[in-house]
C-alpha cells in the first residue's frame, strides 16, 4: 500500500521541478541575505550564550506556542496554521528523502504499508487543521476586525495564497483517488471526501487526469511562489520570529544596559541605526504586527501618541529605506536626521512608562523598553531636549540627590523620634533599610517608612538606615535617559555600601529594589536585596511577626510593574493580605503579569501628563469596579499616583489607598 509520487504528471517533470525549486530557494536566500546586511549595520551583541536555555525557549515558545496560546482565539488559530504547515513540510521532506535518496541509491522505500496509511492520515489531519487556521484568520481579520490589526493588502494575499495551496493539494489527492480508486486511500480521509465530491459531479477517468495535471501545476507554482515571497514580505517572520525566540534576552527583565566607558564615549544613546545593536535591528523584522503590545500599553490605552507596535514598524520601514546606502557606507547615515524626534517623535518616547507590559505579552520577545531608553539617552545627553519639569528633576538630583527641592541634610528627619540605628554611628546591623527618596521626603510615604520600622522592630530585626548619607538609587535617572548622572549616584552608593560592609538590603520601593538587584551588579555592587513584602511574609511564615487582630475590610491589590512584571513577585503581597483575619481579597481584571500601570514609571512621576487620559485615574476606576474599600499596593510611586487618582475622581468615600505594610500594622 503506497502511491506513485509523480502520478499522472510523469517522472520527467522531476528535473524541471527541482530546478524551479532551486531557483526559488536562491531567491529566498538572496532576500534573506539582504536583511542580514541590514541587521549587521548594528553593533555587536552576544545572543548565543546559554545555548540550552535558548533551545528550550525555542521549543516552549516557538513549537509549543506558550505565550501565543494565552489568548485562545488567535493562539489556537496560529497553532493550527503553524503545526499544519510544519507537518506538511515534514511530510514533503520525507517523500523527497525517499524518492531521491533511499530509493535512488539503495532501491528502498519506507512510505508503504501501515506506515503509509498512518502517514496519509496524519498529513490529511494536519492539512485540515491548517485550513481551519486559515479560515479562522480570515474571519478574525476581515469580519471581527480587532482594532489592533492593521490590514494591509499583503495580509489578505498571504492568507488566500495559503488557502489555495491547501485546497489545490487536496484537490490533487481527490482527483488521484477518483482516477485510481484504491480502497486503502480511505485513510486519506479529507482527500477521500474530495474524491467522493468529484465522483458525485461525474466525469470520465481521462477528465480527472486532465484536471489533476492542471491542479498539480497550479499547486506547485503557488507553493514555490509562496516560498520565494517569504524574504520579501511579512512572511519573513516565519524565519525571524522563531530565531528571535532563540535570541531572546536572558538578562533580568528589569535591567537597563549601561553605557560603558562614559568618560571616553563620543556619542550617547541611539541617534542613528548603526548605534543600535544587531539584535535591536533584528527585532524589527521579527515583529509580526499582531498588536498584543498595543492592547496592553497603558500609554496607548490612555489615548497617548504611543503604540509599541508602531514604534517597531516605523523603525523597520526607515531602516529598509535607508538600508541600501547604509549597508554599503555607514558614513552616509551622518547625512540623515537623528531617529529620536524624526522617525520616532519625542512625545512617543516621553509618554512611555517603561512598564514592560508590551514585552510581557509579545509572543516573539520583541524588546521595546531598551530602545526607548536608548533614544531618550540621545535626546538628554546629546541634544539636551526634555521638558522643563525634567530639567528641574535633573537639577534636584545633582544638588540634593533627590527629586524634590529639599536639602539632602533633612533626608533622615522622618525618623528623628524613632530609635532607628544610623549605620554611620553603629555598623553592627544585619540589614540596611533603604528608605528611598519617596520614603524620606514625601509626607504620605514617610508614614509607610515609619510603619515598616515598626514591623521590623516587632520582629526583632537588627537593621539600620543611612540617614543623610542615603542618595537616590539612580533608577529614574537611567530610564529618563540621564545615564551619566545615574552612574555617578550608583557608584557613590556602592562606595558607601562597601564602606559600611552592607550585604543585605530591605526596601519597599520596587524601583530601588529592581535597580539594586538587577543593575548594581553591572558596576560591582552585588547584594542580597529584599522587597518588604517578601521579607514580611517570610517573617510571618517563621512566626517572627504575629498578626493577632482581625481587620474587616475588602481589599483589591494593584501589582506594581517593577515588582511584578520585572521581578515576578506576585504571591508575597497577596499572601500578606490574605493572612489578615477577616480581610477579603479581590482582584481586578488586569492583574499580575497583565497589570495596568499606575502611570509613574519611566520618570513619568515627575512629568506633567498633558496628553490623553490620566493613567492613574483609569486604574482607580478599574479598582472601584471591584467594590473593594481599600486599594492596596506595595510601591511608593503607585501609592502616590493612586491616591491622587482617587482624589481627582472624587472617590474618597468609595475607596482609599494603603501600602500592604500599613494593613499589616492594623493587624498587630
Amino acid at each position: 500500500m503506497t502511491r506513485e509520487i509523480f502520478w499522472n504528471v510523469g517522472s520527467g517533470v522531476r528535473i524541471p521541478v527541482y530546478l524551479l525549486g532551486l531557483i526559488v530557494v536562491i531567491i529566498l536566500i538572496y532576500g534573506f541575505i539582504k536583511h542580514v546586511r541590514l541587521w549587521r549595520i548594528g553593533k555587536a551583541e552576544n545572543r548565543i550564550d546559554k545555548p540550552f536555555k535558548r533551545i528550550l525557549s525555542f521549543l516552549l515558545f516557538g513549537l509549543g506556542h506558550k505565550r501565543i496560546l494565552k489568548e485562545p482565539y488567535p493562539g489556537i488559530m496560529h497553532l493550527f496554521l503553524f503545526w499544519g504547515f510544519l507537518a506538511l513540510f515534514i511530510g514533503t521532506v520525507l517523500i523527497f528523502f525517499q524518492e531521491d535518496f533511499t530509493k535512488l541509491f539503495f532501491n528502498k522505500i519506507f512510505i508503504f504499508g501501515n506506515f503509509y496509511l498512518i502517514f496519509s492520515f496524519l498529513l490529511d489531519l494536519f492539512g485540515l487543521l491548517a485550513i481551519i487556521g486559515v479560515l479562522l484568520a480570515l474571519f478574525r481579520r476581515y469580519v471581527l476586525r480587532p482594532e489592533r490589526l492593521d490590514n494591509k493588502f499583503e495580509d489578505g494575499l498571504v492568507l488566500v495564497s495559503l488557502l489555495l495551496i491547501l485546497l489545490t493539494g487536496f484537490t490533487n489527492e481527490g482527483l488521484r483517488i477518483a482516477s485510481t480508486s484504491p480502497e486503502f486511500e480511505r485513510w486519506s480521509f479529507l482527500g477521500w471526501q474530495f474524491n467522493k465530491l468529484f465522483l458525485a459531479i461525474g466525469s470520465s477517468e481521462g477528465s480527472f487526469e486532465s484536471l489533476h495535471l492542471v491542479s498539480w501545476w497550479i499547486h506547485v507554482i503557488l507553493a514555490f511562489g509562496f516560498i520565494g515571497y517569504i524574504s520579501y514580505s511579512r512572511l519573513l517572520h516565519l524565519i525571524s520570529s522563531p530565531l528571535n525566540q532563540f535570541f531572546r534576552s536572558f538578562s533580568p527583565k528589569g535591567e537597563v544596559k549601561p553605557i560603558l566607558d562614559l568618560e571616553n564615549a563620543e556619542t550617547f544613546g541611539v541617534g542613528k541605526f548603526s548605534e543600535f545593536t544587531w539584535k535591536q535591528l533584528f527585532d524589527t523584522d521579527a515583529c509580526t504586527r499582531c498588536g498584543r503590545c498595543q492592547d496592553n500599553c497603558p500609554a496607548y490605552l490612555s489615548e497617548k501618541p504611543l503604540s509599541p507596535k508602531k514604534v517597531i514598524q516605523d523603525l523597520k520601514s526607515h531602516l529598509v529605506v535607508q538600508g541600501k546606502s547604509l549597508s554599503q557606507n555607514k558614513d552616509a547615515e551622518d547625512q540623515t536626521p537623528p531617529i529620536p524626534g524624526n522617525v520616532i517623535t519625542e512625545d512617543e518616547l516621553w509618554v512611555c512608562t517603561t512598564c514592560g507590559a508590551c514585552q510581557e505579552v509579545c509572543p516573539v520577545f520583541i524588546e521595546v523598553v531598551d530602545k526607548v531608553v536608548d533614544l531618550r539617552r540621545y535626546l538628554v545627553l546629546m541634544e539636551s531636549k526634555f521638558a522643563p519639569e525634567v530639567k528641574l528633576f535633573f537639577k534636584n538630583m545633582e544638588t540634593n540627590y533627590n527629586p524634590w527641592t529639599i536639602g539632602f541634610a533633612t533626608r533622615g528627619d522622618w525618623a528623628k523620634d524613632l530609635k532607628v540605628k544610623i549605620i554611620a554611628e553603629d555598623k553592627n546591623v544585619d540589614f540596611l533599610f533603604w528608605v528611598g527618596c519617596a520614603g524620606s521626603f514625601d509626607e504620605r510615604n514617610k508614614k509607610v517608612s515609619r510603619t515598616l520600622v515598626n514591623l521590623l522592630e516587632k520582629a526583632s530585626i537588627n537593621f539600620g538606615i543611612l540617614g543623610t548619607e542615603e542618595m537616590c538609587c539612580g533608577e529614574t535617572l537611567r530610564r529618563m535617559g540621564n545615564e551619566y548622572l545615574a552612574q555617578i549616584l550608583m557608584q557613590q552608593n556602592i562606595e558607601l555600601f562597601n564602606k559600611y560592609g552592607v550585604k543585605k538590603i530591605i526596601t519597599y520601593c520596587p524601583h530601588c529594589f529592581n535597580t539594586f538587584k538587577n543593575e548594581y551588579p553591572q558596576f560591582g555592587g552585588n547584594y542580597e536585596v529584599f522587597h518588604h513584602t517578601e521579607f514580611l511574609w517570610d517573617l510571618i511564615e517563621k512566626g517572627k511577626l504575629k498578626l493577632t487582630t482581625s481587620v474587616e475590610m475588602s481589599v483589591v491589590y494593584h501589582d506594581s510593574c517593577y515588582l511584578g512584571r520585572y521581578n515576578n513577585i506576585y504571591d508575597a503581597p497577596r499572601k500578606l493580605l490574605e493572612s489578615v483575619e477577616d480581610t477579603r481579597l479581590s482582584e481586578m481584571e488586569r492583574k499580575k503579569d497583565r497589570s495596568f500601570c499606575c502611570g509613574a514609571g519611566g520618570g513619568r512621576m515627575w512629568m506633567e501628563e498633558t496628553l490623553g487620559k490620566r493613567i492613574n485615574q483609569m486604574r482607580v476606576v478599574q479598582a472601584v469596579e471591584t467594590n473593594a474599600s481599600v486599594l492596596a499596593t506595595a510601591c511608593p510611586y503607585c501609592l502616590t499616583m493612586l491616591e491622587d487618582g482617587i482624589k481627582e475622581k472624587e472617590m474618597e468615600q468609595m475607596i482609599s489607598a494603603l501600602d500592604v505594610a500599613e494593613l499589616l500594622e492594623k493587624a498587630l
